[in-house]
């Protein structure tokens, strides 16, 4: 009975914490989430959710929440996070890419007030254990930073998004809308074309590789135009069924995030109110 119910709840776990996600993608909120009562320690309820996609989604949140230089330390020092965080690294169940992903997020908010040669050394110490538990083959990651054609609003900005998510090895991603940019992280062994292939597989966009000369300035180079086969993340199912996608209401929040910030500051009321009603602390 106790798993039905569980199960029952699961849809609404997932669609809350990609809302957040979608909403924390867009920098105009950002302080406003971690400002608001509920929804931190919801996203760190959700890092012990038994569902994989809810934990992904989650670090995805929190990762550019902590974007936000001043929101850092409130994050770190909200109950329970360091501690989740660790948690998820150490969990042998947890998908490599989500642990680096963990990582990734425990680094920047552990050196949010730590002098350089403290930080150094702490970073380097979570990059050696977060590698240890990934085993002896994964290389470290790497950042690829991508200029996208057609990247020119939230509903291709999701299409972009959904097509990343599907690649085994992507482990986080943050948008530059201004600019059509996307700065991925991915493991080592991953090759920059599977992003290009993965995001001109949406049809409406193309992706080039933004490089610095030597002289240090930026480039764009094209990719091959050869498709590059893609691992898929087999161990993640869908982020979200398609009834109930976001993107689907053109109307909701979350396509209308940047300019109306009242639709967003509504919308965290509403997932503020489901957090309280589904967890206790």
């Amino acid at each position: 009975e106790k798993m039905n119910s569980a199960m029952s709840e699961e849809p609404d776990a997932l669609s809350v914490v990609n809302q957040l996600r979608d909403l924390a993608a867009d920098p105009l909120n950002r302080r406003a989430i971690v400002q608001d009562q509920g929804c931190l320690p919801g996203l760190i309820l959700f890092l012990d959710h038994p569902n994989p996609p809810v934990v992904h989604s989650a670090l995805l949140a929190l990762r550019y929440l902590a974007e936000c230089r001043v929101n850092r330390e409130k994050m770190k020092s909200e109950l329970g996070m360091m501690l989740s965080l660790q948690n998820v690294i150490q969990k042998t169940t947890t998908p490599g890419e989500t642990k680096l992903l963990a990582s990734e997020v425990y680094d920047i908010l552990q050196s949010s007030n730590m002098s350089d040669m403290d930080n150094a050394n702490e970073m380097n110490y979570r990059r050696r254990k977060a590698q240890f538990f990934l085993g002896s083959t994964n290389k470290r990651a790497k950042t690829v930073v991508l200029h996208i054609d057609g990247l020119d609003d939230s509903s291709r900005r999701n299409l972009c998004e959904e097509a990343l998510l599907k690649i085994k090895g992507v482990i986080s991603f943050t948008f530059q809308m201004a600019v059509q940019r996307c700065v991925v992280r991915i493991r080592s062994d991953l090759k920059a074309e599977a992003l290009a292939t993965a995001i001109a597989s949406t049809k409406v966009m193309k992706a080039q590789q933004v490089v610095k000369s030597e002289s240090g300035e930026e480039m764009l180079v094209p990719f091959q135009d050869t498709p590059v086969e893609v691992e898929q993340n087999t161990d993640l199912p869908e982020y979200l069924p398609e009834d109930e996608s976001p993107t689907k209401e053109q109307d909701k929040a979350v396509s209308r995030v940047g300019s109306h910030p009242e639709g967003a500051a509504s919308w965290l009321s509403t997932a503020a109110n489901f957090l309280s009603r589904s967890f206790y602390w």
